[in-house]
C-alpha cells in the first residue's frame, strides 16, 4: 500500500481508515497466531494465516478504491506482514519443524540490508530502491513454504507431499532472498558512485508486499 500525493508533494495523513483497521487487525492476530502455531492448533493457525493474507491483498485494493491510502497504512502494512513472517519462524523453528540455521539464514538477510537505509539518507535520497522481482519471487516462495511446511508435520500422504514441496519452496525463497540483497547492495553501491562524481540519480519505485525494498525517508 503506497502513500499517496498531494498537489502539495506531501503524503496524506490519515488514521482511522478501513484499510488500516484491516490492517491494525492483522497487526493484533500476531500473537494468536503464534499462540496457536506453538500450541499444536495448526489447522487454525493455517485458517487465521490465510485470513491475514486475504486482508493483505483487501486493504490495499480498499486503499486504492477508496482513496484512503496514509502515511500510517504504509508503515502497518509491511510490519503486519513482517511480523507474521517473523511469528512463522520461531513457532516452526521452536517445534523443530525448521532447522535453526534457516531461521538464522533468513534473519540474517534482514540484518544484512538494515544499514542500507542509513546509507540512502546520508545521500539524500528520501525514497525507496527499486523493488527487484528476484525479492518478490523469493517472498512469494517463502510465502508458500511456510504453511506446507507447517501442514507436512503430520502424517499421511498429503502431509508427505507438503512436507517436499514445501522444502523445495524454502530453498529456492532463501536462495532468492539472499540474491536480493546483494542486487539492493550493487544499488547502493552505484549510487556511492554517482555521488563521489557528482552525478545524482535518485532510485524511483518502491514496493508492496513482504519484500518492498530498503526504504528511507
Amino acid at each position: 500500500m503506497e502513500a499517496p500525493v498531494e498537489p502539495a508533494g506531501r503524503a496524506v495523513d490519515r488514521v482511522w481508515t478501513v484499510p488500516n483497521a484491516l490492517s491494525l487487525a492483522r497487526l493484533l492476530g500476531v500473537p494468536l497466531f503464534l499462540w496457536l502455531v506453538l500450541a499444536g492448533h495448526d489447522w487454525w493457525a493455517l485458517g487465521l494465516l490465510a485470513a491475514a493474507g486475504l486482508s493483505d491483498w483487501l486493504d490495499g485494493m480498499l486503499a486504492r478504491t477508496l482513496g484512503q491510502t496514509s502515511r500510517l497504512g504504509v508503515l502497518l502494512d509491511p510490519a503486519a506482514d513482517r511480523l507474521y513472517i517473523l511469528a512463522t519462524l520461531v513457532g516452526l523453528t521452536a517445534r523443530e519443524i525448521i532447522p535453526l540455521w534457516l531461521t538464522l539464514l533468513l534473519v540474517g538477510r534482514e540484518v544484512a540490508i538494515t544499514p542500507i537505509v542509513p546509507v540512502l539518507r546520508r545521500l539524500g535520497y528520501n525514497g525507496t530502491l527499486p523493488v527487484h522481482m528476484v525479492g518478490k519471487a523469493g517472498t512469494l516462495c517463502l510465502l508458500y513454504a511456510f504453511p506446507l511446511l507447517l501442514l507436512g508435520d503430520h502424517s499421511g500422504a498429503v502431509a508427505t507431499g507438503a512436507r517436499i514441496i514445501g522444502w523445495s519452496f524454502a530453498i529456492w525463497g532463501t536462495a532468492l532472498y539472499w540474491w536480493a540483497a546483494v542486487l539492493y547492495w550493487v544499488q547502493v553501491r552505484q549510487l556511492l558512485l554517482a555521488d563521489r562524481t557528482g552525478v545524482h540519480d535518485p532510485p524511483r519505485g518502491g514496493g508492496t508486499g513482504l519484500d518492498p525494498g530498503p526504504q528511507a525517508g
